[in-house]
């Protein structure tokens, strides 16, 4: 991360616009190739402490609006083996503890998806803008964690997110 992602805000809650953030997912396919992926973000909030750092962090994703360029793939992750997104259209995540580090934040809470829940860690960190705040944390995931079915060779293991989210003070 830059020195941008040490930006420090002001004291209180801040919310993600959604029509200014997107997750983006990156997973091995057919064991050489890679897939790429949107997730539109729902809704998060980020509470900024008095020391201008973020304490806690929630987010939702809309599962159901994924967007990998291939609409049959977008379909087949609907399946109940895979994703199973009529039953489970949204992922959530809440931190557990987040920590300043030399590079913005070490983030730990626990992801939900699928009905099952699952703890993860990544970096976030901020950057300021012409006025406006992103936050971009990443984190990789095991998808076999949430119970998603699938040969390894079709579907790889590692799921790399990356999320991108413009915040503003509520």
């Amino acid at each position: 991360m830059t020195a941008a992602a040490r930006t420090e805000l002001a004291a209180g809650r801040w919310t993600v616009d959604p029509a200014y953030s997107t997750a983006t997912f990156r997973v091995g396919n057919l064991g050489f190739a890679t897939v790429t992926g949107t997730v539109p973000i729902l809704r998060g909030t980020v509470e900024i402490g008095a020391d201008g750092h973020p304490a806690a962090v929630t987010g939702e994703l809309d599962l159901g609006a994924i967007d990998t360029g291939n609409p049959k793939r977008d379909k087949d992750l609907r399946a109940p083996k895979l994703l199973d997104l009529d039953r489970h259209p949204a992922m959530t995540f809440a931190a557990d503890r987040v920590t300043v580090t030399g590079a913005g934040w070490s983030v730990t809470g626990r992801l939900t998806a699928r009905g099952t829940t699952v703890p993860v860690s990544g970096d976030a960190g901020l950057a300021s803008r012409d006025g406006a705040v992103t936050l971009t944390a990443r984190t990789r995931l095991d998808r076999r964690d949430f119970g998603v079915r699938a040969p390894r060779l079709l579907i790889g293991t590692r799921v790399e997110v990356t999320v991108t989210a413009r915040i503003r003070p509520e």
